[in-house]
């Protein structure tokens, strides 16, 4: 399973229908939460995801609607009595941000925050697990922010039964065939791996691009993604208004993910001005570039495949 659940879908100012930015992506057993709104655990418990599976949080930039609702989780997690450490990775100034929070309310967490400092204007791996590698998306906005890119690790070949016994290859080169290694008998006889394995399953990606200016720097970073994200806080007649404030209209994320060659283009962050009615013009100017597009609803949960 690799799916994103939209918590908040709104930009600086929270609206009675939309709630600042904040997302949850979970793969197979795991949670990692993007961003981090007002409201955000609100949200998670309409979702009825248990604070305690977030063991990572990302936290594009330092605008508070996408971190004042950071230290409301932590002292939740506290309270619940947590005690797994938790990593946030986020621009350095975070650890004292939640230090003076902490400090202010004599909290003494009863579990380690491992904070990962953001802070290459390059792309970087910062966070690799067993089946998940994470890395920034380095945008442009008016301070230091980033989106990131989920990339599944490569998915080994499985076996096929029948052709390992008929060839009888032993229990401790299973592995290797898995990880598309040929087979060589006693005699020497090289079996292929491709006679021995189905074809592996490709591997899947999910980029989050957060308050940006139109850049297409980030194009050789998120080519081919699966599905992208990219903030769209403004229709085309707002331009010379996304250029002064640092974010991107509707065509210019469309026009994004077609030069990525995106599988699909999810859209959100949109200014408080645009109301429910607006959202077909968002898809039309989107559409002017790019067709695969679909606005994101709060706690709709988006499959990445």
């Amino acid at each position: 399973k690799f799916e994103v659940t939209i918590l908040g879908s709104g930009s600086a100012l929270p609206t009675i229908y939309k709630r600042p930015t904040s997302q949850l992506v979970h793969y197979s057993n795991k949670y990692y939460l993007i961003d981090c709104g007002e409201g955000t655990q609100v949200q998670l418990r309409k979702a009825k995801i248990s604070f305690l599976k977030i063991n990572h949080i990302f936290i594009s930039h330092l605008h508070g609607d996408h971190y004042f609702g950071l230290i409301g989780l932590i002292s939740s997690m506290h309270l619940l009595g947590r005690v797994a450490d938790l990593n946030i990775h986020a621009p350095k100034e975070m650890e004292e941000i939640i230090n003076v929070q902490l400090h202010a309310s004599y909290t003494k967490l009863r579990f380690k925050i491992n904070y990962t400092v953001l802070e290459s204007k390059e792309s970087e791996l910062i966070m690799e697990d067993k089946n998940m590698q994470v890395s920034t998306i380095p945008l442009k906005h008016k301070i230091l922010t980033n989106g990131f890119l989920f990339k599944e690790k490569p998915i080994p070949r499985k076996a096929k039964a029948e052709k390992l016994k008929f060839h009888e290859v032993p229990h401790y080169e299973i592995q290797n065939i898995k990880a598309g290694a040929d087979f060589v008998k006693p005699n020497g006889e090289v079996i292929a791996n491709n006679i021995l394995t189905f074809p592996p399953e490709d591997s899947r990606s999910y980029a989050f691009c957060s308050d940006t200016a139109f850049r297409e720097k980030i194009i050789p970073i998120i080519e081919n993604v699966n599905v992208l994200y990219h903030e769209t806080t403004f229709l085309n007649k707002e331009q010379p208004l996304a250029k002064k404030t640092f974010h991107s209209t509707a065509q210019q994320a469309g026009s994004i993910a077609k030069k990525a060659k995106a599988g699909k283009l999810l859209i959100g962050h949109f200014s408080a001005r645009y109301e429910e009615k607006h959202h077909l013009e968002f898809i039309n100017e989107v559409n002017l570039e790019f067709e695969n597009v679909e606005i994101t609803k709060e706690l709709s949960t988006y499959i990445i495949e």
